[in-house]
């Protein structure tokens, strides 16, 4: 396996977790819902497309008491999150698009 790709294996386990942790929230959840416009029965099928792991670790990073509760949580380092969102198609402009 590539560096590339175990990088973005990682990340994909990393947001993954996050999307756990965003589910099992009563008050994330509805929050994470609205703003991406996805109901709560659809996100599985959400889950398969490209960019929206990258979201779930966006959502995460944009509020940084969720992002150091996400943190202390899982024992992940709020760093983590960041470098993992750019390893993910469309964490930033640069990634290359291919999935």
């Amino acid at each position: 396996m590539t560096n590339a790709a175990s990088m973005r294996e990682e990340a994909e386990a990393l947001a993954i977790r996050a999307l756990g942790f965003v589910a099992a929230d009563p008050e994330l959840l509805p929050r994470f819902l609205a703003i991406t416009g996805i109901e709560a029965h659809s996100i599985r099928r959400a889950a398969g497309e490209p960019g929206f792991l990258a979201g779930v670790l966006q959502f995460i990073l944009a509020h940084e008491p969720t992002l150091l509760r996400f943190a202390e949580e899982t024992g992940t380092p709020p760093d983590a999150v960041g470098k993992a969102l750019r390893a993910l198609p469309l964490g930033n402009d640069d990634h290359e698009r291919s999935v």
